[in-house]
């Protein structure tokens, strides 16, 4: 019984964020598909999932990407992370000249972003990692123009995973 408890706790304290100081992100060129969602009554967690799942159905047809990392974007706040806003799943890509029927392109970064590491198992270590930084949100000083996570290589290690979470902050 021992055992198992502390089995539990390390799964807790792994899923934990770690949070690391503001840096300076270069403009990255996206293109992707989106939705307009809001987290009020769960809703982001049913539109997003379905973004997913459409985006690699999709995620063939996009031109001139850069790397395979996927970029989740959350942009065209309404108001704050309360309010509506949109979701964009896409690729990093070299040009927009080239956009896809049914696929948006979009420009995000070219400030400061504090960055947080989402580790554990996904998507539960994202959604956690996302509490937390709500819960932080006044003490971010958050410009709510563009925010991103990026799913590289570590993002499907089961409970060894890691995404990183990127907030535009002033």
């Amino acid at each position: 019984m021992k055992m198992i408890f502390f089995i539990s706790c390390l799964l807790i304290i792994t899923s934990y964020n770690v949070e690391q100081k503001a840096e300076k992100m270069e403009v990255k060129k996206i293109i992707g598909i989106s939705v307009v969602t809001t987290n009020e009554n769960g809703q982001s967690n049913k539109d997003i999932g379905a973004l997913w799942g459409k985006f690699f159905e999709m995620s063939s047809q996009i031109p001139n990407k850069i790397s395979d990392d996927i970029y989740s974007i959350y942009t065209d706040y309404e108001t704050d992370y309360t309010g509506k806003y949109t979701a964009i799943i896409g690729f990093e890509v070299s040009t927009l000249n080239e956009i896809p029927n049914g696929f948006i392109g979009r420009e995000i970064g070219g400030g400061k972003y504090k960055k947080f590491l989402a580790k554990g198992e996904m998507p539960r270590a994202v959604v956690e990692t996302w509490k937390k930084i709500w819960e932080k949100d006044a003490e971010l000083n958050r410009r709510y123009t563009n925010d991103f996570e990026v799913h590289g290589v570590n993002s499907q290690n089961g409970s060894d995973s890691e995404v990183e979470i990127f907030i535009a902050v002033k």
